[in-house]
Parts: structure tokens; sequence; C-alpha cells
């Protein structure tokens, strides 16, 4: 039996409009980031994603959810993590560009865990 490799849970707090996108993809992937969106933010906890989720995804568009996924550990030792408010405030900035290489290395499902509702 082989050894899994190491991963790293990431959490992703989204709106509805990119949720039905990961949704068609079969829970696999990240859709591209628009022209306006030059970095994707997976952030490292999920206390965080949730208050991303229910205090800017809620008033943004109405609804507002968290989700979990793994990726390998290797791949994301190339991305230092970024604090961008509080100790508890930290992600990574994933390069619009190198959206496609973080997809390919999601392990498993990407899963919702929180729904919040207007």
């Amino acid at each position: 039996m082989s050894a899994q490799r190491p991963v790293v849970v990431l959490y992703r707090p989204t709106g509805p409009r990119e949720l039905e996108l990961v949704r068609a993809s079969g829970f696999r992937r990240w859709p591209p980031r628009l022209p306006d969106q030059p970095i994707f933010y997976p952030v490292t906890n999920e206390d965080y994603a949730i208050q991303i989720a229910r205090d800017w995804n809620v008033p943004a568009s109405g609804s507002g959810y968290v989700t979990r996924f793994d990726v390998d550990a290797e791949f994301m030792q190339r991305y230092p993590l970024q604090t961008v408010g509080g100790r508890q405030h930290t992600e990574w900035w994933v390069p619009a560009g190198e959206l496609e290489q973080l997809n390919d290395h999601i392990v498993g499902l990407i899963e919702v865990i929180h729904e919040f509702n207007a």
C-alpha cells in the first residue's frame, strides 16, 4: 500500500456564482479568475473563511459559502503565507495565471462546509 502524500487544508469563502462554477466542475476545480481578479485567495482557517462568507459574501450577493479542500503540501510550499489583518487573517496569494496548476494539485473534492443567507 502506498503512503498518501501530505496535504494542506485550504478554505475558500465564496459567493453563489463562483460556487455554481465549482459545482459544474464536479467540485474538482476553481474557475479562472476574472480580469479584475489577479489573485486567488484561499485562507488558512475555517473561522476566517466564515467571517468573509458571512460578512462580505452575504451582503454582496445574498448568500455566502465556506468551502474546504486539500492541496498537495509540496506544491503549496511555493506560496508564502500572507497575514492581512489580525493573526488569524492568513491566506495564500496564488497568481491567477497559476490557478490551473493549483487545480491540478487538489487532492479529492472541494466541499461546502457552511452556508449563510441574507
